[in-house]
């Protein structure tokens, strides 16, 4: 079965179809111009005739008027005019022309002086070549004079700019055609580079980038866009590779401390303490535990593209409450009441991290406030972070090498998430130097 002709067109390829389009196209324009042309030729030759036949009609007239009418009558145009009395008969005429023979009947010439404008006219009848553009005037004591001129000439200059046209305007739109042919060619040339570019990149040659071509236009801008799309890419490809690597060392140490403990239990078993070591294999499962889970809080933070799960009000006092009462050594200060917008299981995460690093690091107590216009701060009195770090510490698997670092069982990660999800919610997160201690504020829009 034979495809559409719409299938057809579609599996053609984009210079074809751009290169049929623009000389369809073309060829259409050059015929509307070709006939708006011709026309607007034959209209302004045919009114400059009968502008002067109308003329020289007017002045026969004037003389027929005034009885000074000579025989036969002068024209100086070639202008054929007869003069036709009341009984019909024709009492002066140019040189040559017919003495016997009206051009128009009495009927013919009463329809030209009503309708008020020129007719045309076969000449051949009258022996004269071609058609004629005949003007059909009232003068006084019931005469009538006909005046006429051949077009002959206007054909023949209208029929020959037709041939001309009808020659020219192909060749125009076959040369036209294979000028868009080549032109459509260079410009799509940048996008047959982009596309070579991109099947030279494999995984093994991630860091390639496509040609950029040097002129400023749409296809520069979209290998500019694509090359940041591989970089983000690849960026995002590295970090992944580096958060598995982070992940499979963090994994290595409660796992090798959990197999060490089993080993040592099973191989001396006279002289175990099986309680104590109960208590430290479950002490690093709930290590791995944690991990596992901020892990996989991060996949789900990195899986929505920094998009909270949901978008819902949330009444950020009742979960600040809830989380402290959690903490003995925790004291809440301020809490007015706040609504933002966005998921509180992922806020509640958020707090209850930063509560875990404070209590973890703190001397005495954790201060946490939390005012209207959306500002949460949980302070502690403990060692701090040295300024210079205080941007660091919220990288994966981040943990600095002083006495802050080393905690009980921390990963890195608890900063790390803080930050991502409070940048989905739309705030921002940011520590301060508490004299002593370290001060987390966390500023989320408020929900109006």
């Amino acid at each position: 079965m034979a495809d559409s002709p719409l299938v057809w067109w579609r599996r053609q390829g984009l210079r074809f179809r751009l290169t049929a389009a623009a000389s369809a196209v073309l060829a259409l324009a050059l015929a509307l111009s070709a006939w708006v042309l011709l026309s607007v030729l034959d209209r302004a030759l045919m009114d400059t005739v009968d502008e002067t036949t109308i003329q020289q009609a007017q002045a026969v007239r004037v003389a027929a008027d005034a009885n000074t009418l000579t025989s036969p009558i002068t024209t100086h145009d070639g202008t054929i005019v007869q003069v036709i009395d009341a009984q019909g008969r024709i009492t002066h005429v140019t040189y040559g022309t017919d003495r016997l023979v009206p051009l128009l009947d009495a009927r013919a010439r009463a329809g030209v002086l009503a309708q008020g404008r020129p007719t045309t006219l076969d000449g051949r009848p009258y022996a004269i070549p071609g058609f004629l553009r005949v003007v059909v005037l009232s003068a006084d004591h019931g005469q009538t004079v006909v005046a006429a001129r051949p077009i002959g000439e206007i054909q023949t200059s209208l029929a020959t700019a037709a041939r001309v046209l009808l020659i020219g305007t192909p060749a125009l739109v076959v040369l036209l055609a294979v000028a868009s042919w080549l032109m459509i060619g260079r410009t799509l040339r940048p996008i047959s580079a982009l596309r070579k570019g991109a099947a030279d990149i494999t995984d093994t040659a991630r860091s390639r980038r496509l040609p950029v071509p040097q002129s400023h236009d749409e296809v520069r801008s979209l290998a500019t866009t694509l090359n940041g799309m591989l970089a983000r890419l690849e960026e995002a490809e590295q970090r992944q590779r580096a958060l598995v690597s982070d992940a499979a060392h963090e994994l290595r140490s409660p796992l090798a401390s959990i197999r060490l403990q089993l080993e040592v239990a099973l191989g001396h078993p006279e002289g175990q303490q099986w309680p104590e070591t109960a208590e430290g294999v479950l002490e690093d499962t709930m290590r791995l535990s944690r991990l596992a889970e901020d892990l996989l809080a991060l996949a789900r933070l990195d899986e929505r593209g920094g998009v909270p799960a949901r978008r819902e009000p949330v009444e950020l006092d009742d979960v600040v409450r809830q989380t402290v009462d959690r903490y003995g050594e925790a004291r809440l200060t301020v809490c007015d009441p706040v609504v933002v917008r966005g998921d509180a299981l992922d806020l509640s995460r958020v707090l209850t991290n930063l509560m875990d690093n404070a209590v973890r690091h703190t001397s005495s107590k954790v201060e946490v406030a939390l005012t209207a216009d959306g500002v949460l701060t949980v302070t502690d009195d403990g060692p701090g972070i040295p300024e210079r770090d205080r941007e660091r510490v919220f990288n994966r698997f981040t943990r600095l090498d002083s006495g802050r670092s080393r905690d009980e069982g921390g990963a890195g990660l608890g900063l790390a998430i803080v930050r991502e999800t409070v940048h989905a919610h739309g705030g921002t997160v940011a520590l301060e130097d508490a004299a002593p201690g370290l001060r987390v504020v966390v500023s989320l829009p408020v929900s109006r």
